[in-house]
């Protein structure tokens, strides 16, 4: 198993899940330059690692993140431009880039404070589980600036028009209740069964065909932003290119188990795959 080992980002990979945790507890893990670059690096391998089936986000000491570090990734950068361009480019990069066509499944897990830029992660993962209590908070308009990086953006993806407004020109804290009514996140969930409720929600990937759960993925965020007859030619492409990639060959035998052993139902879970 390859060693991760990075000075701000703990990664630990167990039975086919990656945790890879912001790792500045004492800061409430607000993202400093470091962090860019120690998580950056830790998703691009985690990404080709085949120990990793599904990658969930979060972070160490009880916080999911502060937002950016506003000593050192603003006010030590400000006389430094070309410091500052590269760690802007490392954070955009694995909070949406990365994140949001990851080849794998991805889980943002979301105990304490989720502030600021750490919404970008938040929304670029697949899925999104917090505890009930957790605190969320764009709190950018407070202070002089807007939801920047591609905050203001992401939020389209998954709140409504007058949501996003709202919370964005209030810099109102809500909890984790509230962040699941207005869809931002996938669930909401007792702070003392957060861990466990996203380790058995990973573990229904790990057992599904990566070939399959990418192409999927990857083809519904696709088609967001085209008309019905570019998702269709898109779709159309994207499904061929999956029967390429797959190796398992997953779909003929599927349908093989379906219909001639009569020992798989689609609907009831994931076709036998090889040991």
């Amino acid at each position: 198993m390859a060693e991760y080992k990075y000075e701000c980002v703990k990664v630990r990979i167990r039975d086919g899940i990656a945790w890879a945790s912001l790792n500045r507890p004492d800061k409430r893990n607000a993202m400093s330059p470091q962090l860019h670059y120690d998580m950056d690096d830790a998703l691009a391998r985690l990404e080709v690692d085949d120990d990793a089936k599904v990658v969930v986000v979060t972070g160490e000491g009880g916080n999911f993140s502060a937002g950016q570090d506003l000593k050192k990734f603003f006010r030590e950068l400000e006389k430094n431009p070309g410091e500052r361009k590269k760690a802007a480019a490392a954070a955009n990069r694995w909070r949406w880039e990365r994140l949001y066509q990851y080849d794998k499944p991805t889980i943002a897990m979301v105990h304490g404070y989720c502030v600021g830029g750490a919404f970008m992660q938040l929304l670029a993962a697949d899925f999104a589980i917090a505890a009930e209590n957790a605190t969320f908070s764009l709190s950018e308009v407070n202070w002089g600036i807007l939801p920047g990086g591609l905050v203001s953006k992401a939020l389209q993806v998954c709140l409504g028009y007058r949501d996003a407004l709202y919370y964005s020109l209030t810099g109102e804290l809500f909890d984790g209740k509230k962040a699941e009514e207005i869809r931002l996140i996938t669930k909401a969930v007792p702070a003392k069964d957060l861990k466990q409720t996203v380790t058995e929600f990973a573990r229904r990937f790990v057992k599904m065909n990566p070939e399959t759960l990418r192409g999927t993925k990857q083809g519904i965020k696709a088609v967001r932003d085209m008309d019905v007859g570019q998702a269709h030619e898109y779709l159309m492409a994207k499904s061929n290119e999956l029967k390429a990639r797959d190796k398992e060959d997953g779909y003929n035998k599927g349908i093989k188990q379906f219909i001639d052993d009569k020992t798989y139902k689609p609907g009831l879970g994931a076709y036998k795959r090889p040991e």
